[in-house]
């Protein structure tokens, strides 16, 4: 989580939400690393989840990730538990729920769904003050301007 959280920091120097994620292999590498890009990208599908899955399915030769866990700052939205479950992920580790958006257990709960074909375990606290904290400093700020 504090490389997840690294990454956040990307997206907030690149004027972003700072999220940041990445998608580990069981053995502990790291398959591929993501930070929220909308703004700088142009593009509304470039949340960091997102991008760190495509990562890791480039860097495996396969969009099936079913031995991988993500590990994201922010419980991930609608859109990012979409592709979680689509690429057949085995876990999320999340450290800040999502009372707004988050689709894996506070709003929604999209990746624990028995109607999907695929179920997500997830795994949630992980340096959630901090997380939390880094969010809240980010929209603080945002307000104030």
């Amino acid at each position: 989580m504090r490389e997840a959280l690294r990454l956040a920091d990307r997206a907030r120097q690149g004027g972003d939400v700072p999220v940041g994620a990445l998608v580990v292999a069981p053995d502990g590498t790291v398959l591929g690393r993501g930070w929220n890009q909308r703004e700088s990208d142009h593009d509304p599908t470039a949340h960091a989840e997102v991008v760190a899955l495509r990562q890791a399915a480039a860097a495996r030769g396969t969009w099936r990730l079913d031995d991988a866990t993500l590990v994201v700052t922010l419980e991930p939205c609608a859109m990012c538990a979409g592709a979680v479950l689509l690429a057949r992920v085995r876990r999320i580790v999340l450290g800040a729920w999502d009372e707004k958006a988050g689709a894996c257990g506070s709003v929604w709960d999209l990746v624990r769904d028995r109607r999907m074909n695929h179920w997500v375990e997830v795994v949630s606290g992980i340096l959630e003050d901090e997380c939390a904290a880094d969010l809240r400093n980010f929209f603080d700020r945002q307000r104030s301007f």
